[in-house]
């Protein structure tokens, strides 16, 4: 399969703090990735990287990002906004904080479907894309306003919210769970080639986040959209995500089919991560946590970032940065990748 997303080598500073450190990712086209780690692996910043949403103090210091071959880093403005508008979704931690709390739900719907002509004045239903793939749009009405009002009603019923006072409520009227779906039809009613979802669950209840999870990966197999999910939760990341990239100090030390990489780790830090996940905890028996501290960096880490945490460290790896090595259907970031692959 071809890559709808390219990452290379990216570099993100924060003043003198980096938060990437030579990323790489590969997704492509209608597949679902995992992108799990610690907090302050580098997760969040790699999907804000992905549409060029990072805060006014990150700087950009090496690295490529291309999404459909184009160079996202590199666009002009007016490009820039045409690749998130015709390619991009995203759906955030914070449902109330991404949405606009002045206006009603069901006027931001509206505003995202003028935006993609799918307002029902034009009369068309599945209108052509650029690259060919037919949008998702549902009923269009005789006129205008009544297929605009028909389509919000469609795009917030697919999200499993049809008490049509939704869409007259405003964003803090809204339960926490309710708000994310709202985010979600926002974000999924452009039927995006590309969804990045951080964190969409973190602040919800276990049974509302299983929820919210089958509307997105449901709404995603529709309309054959990607999904970058950065995620904490390394079971429902192995159920739902066909390719896992787990990332530690701004770099991906390990990735591959979810099953081989969460099933049968090669790198140190993705056995100690995946054995450190509550809900793989035999009853009675005290979890393993991950012996040390993430680092702090303030530059490019000179050798394996994760060696004094690591078991089967040598000298090397203070000084030597490792190059991915290809283990079965993996990369793993690691000089004793092929030992450890006959450990594992």
């Amino acid at each position: 399969m071809s890559a709808l997303l390219e990452v290379d080598g990216l570099e993100v500073d924060y003043g003198t703090a980096r938060a990437l450190d030579g990323a790489d990712l590969r997704v492509a086209a209608g597949e679902a990735v995992g992108v799990v780690g610690e907090s302050g692996s580098g997760k969040s910043t790699l999907g804000a990287a992905i549409g060029r949403l990072l805060p006014r103090q990150a700087v950009v210091a090496a690295g490529s990002v291309r999404v459909a071959g184009e160079p996202v880093l590199d666009l002009p403005p007016a490009a820039l906004r045409r690749l998130r508008r015709q390619r991009l979704g995203f759906v955030f931690q914070d449902p109330i904080a991404s949405l606009d709390p002045t206006m009603r739900v069901g006027a931001q719907l509206r505003l995202v479907l003028r935006a993609h002509g799918r307002d029902g004045r034009s009369g068309r239903d599945g209108s052509e894309r650029p690259d060919g793939r037919e949008g998702r749009q549902g009923p269009q009405g005789p006129d205008g306003r009544a297929g605009l009002q028909a389509q919000v009603a469609f795009h917030l019923e697919r999200v499993k919210l049809d008490d049509p006072r939704v869409a007259t409520a405003y964003p803090h009227q809204l339960s926490g769970g309710m708000a994310q779906r709202v985010a979600i039809a926002l974000a999924m009613a452009a039927s995006p080639e590309l969804l990045v979802a951080d964190e969409p669950t973190a602040s919800l209840d276990s049974q509302v986040r299983e929820e919210v999870l089958n509307v997105v990966f449901a709404l995603a197999r529709q309309a054959g959209t990607s999904i970058v999910w950065l995620s904490h939760d390394l079971p429902a990341v192995a159920r739902r995500c066909d390719r896992v990239a787990v990332m530690y100090a701004g770099r991906v030390v390990e990735s591959g089919p979810a099953a081989d990489v969460l099933g049968d780790p090669v790198h140190p830090y993705t056995a100690a991560l995946a054995r450190s996940a509550p809900a793989v905890a035999v009853p009675g028996v005290r979890l393993e946590p991950v012996p040390g501290r993430p680092p702090v960096l303030t530059g490019p880490s000179p050798g394996c970032a994760f060696a004094p945490r690591c078991p089967f460290a040598e000298d090397r790896c203070a000084t030597e940065r490792p190059e991915p090595v290809r283990v079965g259907a993996k990369d793993v970031l690691c000089h004793r990748a092929a030992e450890l692959e006959v450990i594992a």
